[in-house]
């Protein structure tokens, strides 16, 4: 047997999105969103951008990431202390060391051990095990086409295969690279938004960490904007910067 959610929303649902929306056009962060996310044709990151990208989405995990915090310090630091051509010029037995050794010099970062785990593992994945080629496939293939399930795929396959890259983080690398639109990085802030919405079920965020939860949310968010006619990333961007009331005249991108 297979159970099937049927998603009803109303008008006044609809009108309240677009008017939400349209309130926070004018915000630099939402603007900056749509410069990025909404293109009519890109080329694909670079195996360092990608790599600068994950670094910052690790960093991001439970610390804060506006424009003047410790992590978009960091990551303005020029050049990259934990760049890719960086890390792959040290030893592999010397790599976590100099990560964590990078991080704790720095200051005001947490989690430097796990991070530094994380970082360490992945690159071998990525460098001894192979990943690249398959990263590069999906990259070049969302750069060809908009799909939201391909962009779901996608986001799919990082967490499978990318330690410390759940499906929050999974969305936020490729929405962060300007390579999706509609899988967008669920978080606190989104399910309270949501909540206060009118979302038809209570939602958690501690959650989210299940794929099948994480991707039914998923669903009512991109019915609600497809109803709408809204780009969930924009929706993302203008629930992301309601938080902030419009604290984003500048807005830190990390590639």
């Amino acid at each position: 047997m297979t159970l099937k959610i049927t998603w009803q929303i109303d008008n006044s649902d609809l009108e309240r999105l677009r008017e939400f929306v349209e309130s926070r056009m004018s915000d630099r962060f939402v603007q900056v969103r749509i410069e990025r996310n909404l293109w009519d044709s890109r080329d694909p990151p670079t195996d360092s951008d990608f790599w600068k990208i994950l670094v910052y989405a690790l960093l991001t995990t439970q610390q804060r990431s506006g424009p003047q915090s410790a992590v978009s310090r960091f990551c303005r630091v020029e050049p990259f202390p934990l760049s890719l051509e960086e890390c792959r010029s040290r030893r592999q037995d010397e790599l976590e060391d100099y990560i964590r050794g990078s991080l704790e010099s720095f200051g005001g970062l947490r989690r430097q051990n796990i991070i530094s785990d994380y970082l360490t593992l992945n690159l071998e994945r990525l460098d001894q095990g192979g990943l690249w080629k398959e990263v590069r496939s999906w990259l070049v293939s969302l750069s060809n086409a908009v799909d939201p399930r391909s962009e779901r795929n996608a986001a799919n396959f990082l967490a499978d295969n990318l330690k410390g890259i759940g499906p929050k983080q999974s969305r936020n690398v490729l929405q962060m690279l300007g390579m999706t639109r509609h899988e967008i990085p669920i978080d606190s802030r989104i399910t309270k938004w949501l909540n206060d919405f009118g979302f038809p079920i209570q939602l958690s965020a501690a959650m989210l960490s299940d794929r099948h939860y994480y991707e039914f949310v998923s669903d009512g968010i991109q019915e609600l904007c497809k109803a709408a006619d809204v780009i969930p990333c924009v929706l993302d961007a203008a629930i992301f910067s309601s938080f902030d009331d419009g604290g984003w005249e500048e807005v830190f991108l990390p590639i």
